[in-house]
């Protein structure tokens, strides 16, 4: 009998949407209501054991900006896990000033759309890895997804999994999958949408938006994820980072354990 293959272990991480110096929350990414600093946030689940941090300037597409580099190199002097950066970068060298902060890998959704060869150039000039395409998916009338950009407000008449399918294609190393329709709800994660991309490309999946307990990050890892992104859950203490890694280890939830300095 074949050794079963080993999964990669599951990923826990923390979403922080950053306006200006402040977190912020909304639904469905409107209704933004300031919670404070960012920094001392991600510090906090830095120390709670979140496996990743997402940094998103939620207004820098709007303004054609990226305004986190400080925060990032703030973040970076006492915060040790893996990083990602997005909002507002439109080429290879502002990809290159976001990982001279600090940043391990860069999202990019609006630029994307609008030049998709931008994906293999930091593929070409960063790995692969380094490239994650960010999706703002809602679902339309016919059941299918459209992904739209300027953090959900704008249309690209794109099919949500044929782009992912061509993100993929052209050099992005993982996709962060961000349901537009659950966000900020707490309702629960929408599996069918992590399920039919999941189903069409080889690379990870970071499922994010409406995740309210542990039962929602086990349904985005059971559709097809390989790690979860929150934001709600956490900021609010719906449930803390130490309580949701004991329930995923009770549940058999392979889940990935970084040293603490």
């Amino acid at each position: 009998m074949k050794p079963q293959k080993q999964m990669p272990a599951a990923r826990l991480v923390a979403r922080l949407d950053i306006k200006a110096p402040n977190l912020v929350k909304g639904v469905q990414l409107e209704g933004l209501r300031k919670l404070g600093d960012p920094h001392a946030f991600a510090l906090h689940y830095y120390q709670q054991g979140v496996d990743e941090l997402l940094y998103m300037d939620i207004v820098a597409s709007l303004y054609e900006r990226n305004s986190l580099l400080d925060l990032v190199e703030r973040t970076t002097a006492n915060v040790f896990v893996p990083l990602t950066v997005g909002g507002g970068l439109r080429s290879v060298a502002d990809v290159g000033k976001a990982l001279r902060a600090g940043a391990d890998k860069v999202a990019i959704n609006t630029a994307a759309i609008k030049r998709p060869q931008l994906i293999s150039e930091v593929a070409n000039a960063y790995g692969r890895q380094c490239m994650v395409l960010s999706i703002e998916a809602k679902r339309r009338p016919n059941g299918q997804w459209e992904a739209y950009f300027d953090n959900g407000r704008e249309h690209t008449g794109l099919n949500a999994v044929d782009w992912a399918k061509k993100g993929c294609e052209l050099g992005a190393g993982e996709i962060l999958l961000t349901s537009v329709d659950r966000e900020g709800t707490a309702s629960g994660v929408d599996h069918e949408l992590i399920q039919a991309i999941a189903s069409q490309i080889p690379i990870p999946i970071i499922a994010s938006g409406g995740v309210g307990q542990f039962s929602h990050i086990q349904q985005a890892l059971d559709s097809g994820a390989q790690a979860v992104a929150m934001a709600h859950v956490l900021h609010y203490k719906l449930c803390d980072l130490p309580t949701l890694r004991q329930q995923g280890s009770q549940a058999g939830i392979h889940l990935r354990s970084l040293p603490r300095l």
